[in-house]
């Protein structure tokens, strides 16, 4: 039965959205102590009177036992937005001493904007989930494949530890470890993908950023007589696009133009190498991370898929032309510093059913009420979206809440994956029924 929101509770809802619309600002200019901040890429402007902090330095904090517990940020001072334009805003602070150009920059609050009328809560919903018990590793990215024999359906964890971990499941919804792979500490875990791209059991595609390189690479881990091995490494950024024995692995070369990518190209393997093929389409210089390629529209024609910087999901359709959602999917946790750059990668987008009458399943990781969520600690909780297209527009159809934070999802022949970060650091794998 749907209950309506009180009036505090729709203030929240509506001050939620405006915070997931806004990503990190990039400081463009600084005169005296104006700062000038692009909003060229947001939906809506923020509104005057709004307070902001500007990111000085970071440090990733780990503990005695090697755990990345997150991102630890030196801000300046709080400023104040004092003027808004359609592409830029301008704040004021007490002391830009150590302020710069290109340093990025976050609001601590947004002033709401005042619900005109009450909203309902959606109905629950029905969709049949599996919830497995916590693992001892925050995952941000997953898969399934078969790695250890035919037809066991593994899953393949990736944590931020640069832990690969391939896992069965138990009774009582519980996951075994079967095999372990530790990344080289120069690299950081970016995204996992399986499949067999060549005959016999899968490989693992793992994804990795390369900091003192300032480069992307993708490593092959092989299950050679019961063990792990690195048997490859390829010059691509890659991730898989697909449901269960549709899968595919694609990949694209890593900054192309400053931070962004290229085409996306299949991964194929021929003459004893893993290489990309001449299967290609365009990713309109997004990451293969938050994008799919799928006929949505109609059964004839590809679509690409996207998420947009401002949050919403955007369609390309067959002529030209774009549809999207009107709901708002934050990003996730999931970042990393390139040059002045911060490269953010979404969660996968999913899509499923039959060509011209498909479904999209899409994450959204809601914020703590009156923070940003640009580090892993203000994010509260994430939703896993259902959506149609319908009427020219990316329509919610069904959403299921969890408990945690989702950094990534992956499409199986019978259900999403997902893996829901618990506040421990503790993640369970989640499937929900298609």
């Amino acid at each position: 039965m749907k209950k309506p929101i009180t009036w505090l509770s729709a203030v929240v809802f509506v001050c939620c959205l405006s915070l997931c619309a806004f990503a990190q600002m990039s400081v463009v200019k600084i005169d005296g102590k104006k700062i000038y901040l692009d909003t060229s890429e947001e939906k809506t402007a923020p509104t005057k009177g709004s307070t902001f902090k500007v990111i000085l330095s970071s440090e990733t904090l780990i503990n005695s036992k090697g755990k990345n517990l997150g991102e630890i940020y030196k801000y300046s001072d709080v400023g104040t937005i004092t003027e808004v334009q359609p592409l830029y805003a301008i704040g004021e602070l007490k002391e830009v001493k150590d302020i710069k150009v290109g340093q990025q920059a976050v609001f601590e609050e947004i002033k709401p904007i005042l619900p005109t009328a009450v909203k309902e809560e959606t109905q629950k919903s029905t969709r049949a989930k599996t919830v497995y018990q916590p693992i001892e590793q925050t995952v941000i990215s997953l898969t399934q494949a078969d790695v250890t024999a035919p037809g066991v359906q593994n899953i393949v964890t990736l944590g931020d530890n640069n832990q690969v971990w391939v896992l069965s499941r138990g009774e009582k919804e519980t996951l075994k470890q079967e095999l372990a792979y530790t990344l080289p500490a120069d690299k950081k875990a970016m995204a996992v993908s399986a499949t067999p791209v060549k005959e016999g059991l899968a490989q693992i595609f793992v994804a990795v950023y390369i900091p003192g390189r300032n480069t992307i690479q993708t490593l092959v881990l092989e299950n050679k007589n019961g063990a792990l091995e690195n048997t490859a490494t390829l010059p691509y950024f890659v991730k898989e696009l697909g449901c269960g024995a549709d899968k595919k692995i694609w990949g694209q070369r890593p900054f192309i133009v400053d931070a962004t990518p290229g085409d996306a190209r299949e991964i194929v393997f021929e003459k004893g190498k893993f290489v990309a093929s001449g299967a290609t389409f365009k990713t309109r210089r997004n990451w293969l991370e938050g994008l799919n390629y799928f006929p949505i529209e109609t059964a004839e024609k590809d679509n690409l898929i996207f998420t947009v910087s401002n949050g919403v999901l955007r369609m390309i359709l067959g002529n030209g032309k774009r549809a999207e959602s009107k709901d708002l999917f934050g990003s996730s946790p999931l970042r990393f510093e390139y040059k002045q750059d911060i490269l953010k990668f979404y969660p996968s987008i999913q899509v499923f059913g039959q060509p011209g009458n498909a479904t999209v399943a899409a994450v959204a990781n809601g914020t703590k009420f009156g923070l940003l969520s640009e580090t892993f600690g203000q994010y509260q909780s994430g939703k896993v979206h259902f959506l149609d297209y319908q009427k020219g527009r990316l329509q919610v159809t069904d959403t299921v809440e969890l408990d945690g934070v989702l950094y990534d999802t992956a499409c199986t022949d019978k259900a999403i994956l997902t893996a829901e970060v618990l506040a421990d650091g503790t993640s369970s794998v989640v499937e929900i029924l298609k």
